[in-house]
């Protein structure tokens, strides 16, 4: 029997940052760190990978049917070399099925695609996670209501794989407010607000287990300052958080990954 995976919530990065050069050139230093170690902790090397990316949203929940998925640079206006990275995992049309089951068993919309590729979300991280490629990943896609409820659900539902040796990796960033990111927008006091806004995870996430935690996260809408650090419309890298809390059962959670990222906090997380 394999042994019982943990669930994870990790932060994967500004677009290729990892794969260029950057001012200061230690921006993305401990976050490739901590990627780089994901694997030391695992009970023994997964059988498949599923991974829930902010970078792909649908109508329903829809799981990567395709053998052998090329990448989608799916990043704008960086060197011409980051357009040529290469992670050569294979895909796994039978773990598609049986997510599909999962999520029809627990009345969640749910279909594959069977065409789709890697996109970012998934490729970078993973190429310093698991760099030789050789565990099938399988991704899939959030709901783009992004419906917190739902996403809570679907995690709930893909529980069972945790002990048939799939790891389940929620890929996003816990503070994700990219004008802010990038000087776009100016919002007082956000430093501090985006704190305010991390505690809460943090204290939600490592403090409470099972449904008083899914209950939190579907309602994180409501947490001091949760807009300041994902805007409306743009939960969608706080989500794969969901899925990873939800097929987390009575796990509690540990953070295993904290650092200021331009000046904001952004966590990462471990489930059992």
């Amino acid at each position: 029997m394999p042994a019982k995976m943990p669930t994870l919530y990790i932060p994967h990065g500004g677009g290729p940052c990892f794969f260029m050069e950057w001012s200061p050139r230690d921006a993305w230093a401990s976050m490739e760190a901590y990627l780089r170690g994901l694997a030391d902790g695992l009970p023994e090397r997964p059988k498949a990978i599923l991974v829930v990316s902010a970078h792909w949203l649908e109508d329903g929940f829809v799981v990567g049917a395709n053998p052998k998925p090329d990448l989608i640079y799916d990043y704008y206006g960086f060197p011409p070399h980051t357009y040529e990275l290469k992670y050569p995992a294979k895909g796994d049309p039978v773990l598609a099925s049986r997510i599909c089951d999962l999520l029809s068993k627990a009345d969640l919309p749910n279909g594959e695609d069977k065409v789709r590729g890697y996109d970012h979300g998934m490729f970078i991280p993973f190429m310093l996670a698991f760099p030789d490629a050789q565990i099938p990943v399988v991704q899939l896609s959030l709901k783009a209501d992004m419906h917190a409820g739902l996403h809570v659900a679907a995690g709930e539902a893909l529980a069972p794989l945790r002990e048939e040796g799939v790891l389940i990796v929620g890929s996003g960033m816990s503070f994700h407010n990219l004008p802010a990111f990038m000087g776009r927008v100016h919002i007082p006091n956000l430093p501090q607000h985006a704190k305010v806004f991390d505690d809460w995870l943090n204290k939600t996430l490592t403090e409470k287990t099972g449904a008083a935690r899914n209950e939190a996260l579907a309602h994180w809408a409501n947490a001091p300052y949760a807009r300041e650090a994902h805007p409306p419309l743009g939960e969608e890298h706080l989500l794969p958080l969901m899925v990873a809390a939800g097929a987390a059962g009575a796990d509690a959670g540990t953070q295993n990954y904290h650092d200021l990222i331009m000046g904001s906090p952004v966590s990462g997380y471990r489930f059992g």
